[in-house]
């Protein structure tokens, strides 16, 4: 088993498409699938199958990607140390919302960027909890950021709470809710509700409390981004649940208005979420470490 082998298994693994792999790494498409042939032999296992036109890994092969990435990235510190190289390196594959990369991450990034910067950082979106459950079992993301308790539902993840934060209704300052010293959930029944994504954690539990309350809402928009429902909400064209870190500022200036509702108690709790048996690479302890600092927790 060769380090060449594993880095084309890799990029593979990630790609789903052996052209683009052997793009990817300067090599003949026949050497990638030979190289990839060579692992299977030696593994005695596949660790790729063909779904009509799709390409995915196997079980098996989801599993040996796991140790792969340890494997590479091990190589690839003991060069570092042997040069007398300290400084983290390589790469951090980050999933997270669009929420989080815009009100959490940039500050993490900037300092992270400063006192690293040979480490390169991807950022893949995540929207729904399964997907982002399924892409840290197998390993296509080294960590992410989510507003769901999905540790719980797994034991092979491991989970670092950062922040709760309450969940915030707002409108247009024009509103004909906005003038209200408080209002009530039933209140909300015949309004427009601007939506995320169904399965979005803060979409769930205002859905769970209008079940609970015996509501049905059926005026609703579904929209992929927070800033497109922040827009919609200026515009006076309908009323939305978020977390206050995505509309304080706005709050704050009276762009937008914070309707009471003392129903609405539900915190969300941002976390960092990885694999329990991911390698713990200088890199990402050096992350992990750095975004702790950043909210306060020893």
């Amino acid at each position: 088993m060769e380090i060449k082998q594993l880095i084309t298994f890799k990029t593979a693994a990630e790609n789903l498409n052996f052209t683009y792999t052997a793009k990817i790494l300067n090599f003949a498409q026949s050497s990638v699938t030979a190289q990839i042939k060579a692992l299977e032999n030696e593994l005695e296992t596949p660790l790729f199958e063909r779904l009509g036109k799709r390409l995915v890994l196997t079980e098996q092969g989801k599993e040996f990607k796991i140790y792969a990435d340890k494997m590479i990235q091990l190589t690839n510190e003991a060069k570092n140390a042997i040069s007398g190289v300290e400084e983290p390196a390589g790469t951090l594959i980050i999933g997270a919302s669009e929420s989080q990369c815009t009100y959490r991450l940039p500050p993490i990034l900037k300092e992270f960027k400063e006192q690293f910067p040979k480490v390169k950082i991807i950022f893949k979106p995540i929207y729904l909890q399964e997907q982002t459950k399924a892409q840290l079992l197998d390993g296509t993301l080294d960590i992410a950021f989510t507003m769901e308790p999905i540790q719980h539902q797994d034991s092979n993840l491991k989970a670092q709470s950062l922040v709760e934060e309450k969940l915030t209704i707002v409108a247009s300052p024009q509103h004909h809710l906005a003038d209200k010293a408080e209002i009530h959930l039933e209140d909300l029944e015949h309004e427009t509700l601007l939506l995320t994504e169904s399965g979005c954690s803060y979409r769930v539990i205002l859905e769970n409390l209008f079940r609970q309350s015996g509501i049905c809402a059926s005026n609703k928009f579904e929209f992929v981004s927070v800033e497109a429902i922040k827009q919609c909400i200026i515009l006076d064209l309908g009323i939305a649940v978020l977390p206050e870190m995505v509309v304080k500022a706005e709050i704050e200036k009276g762009i937008l208005k914070e309707l009471v509702c003392h129903q609405v108690t539900t915190p969300v709790h941002t976390q960092m979420v990885w694999h329990k048996d991911k390698y713990m690479s200088l890199a990402l302890q050096s992350f992990i470490q750095l975004t702790c600092k950043t909210f306060g927790i020893n």
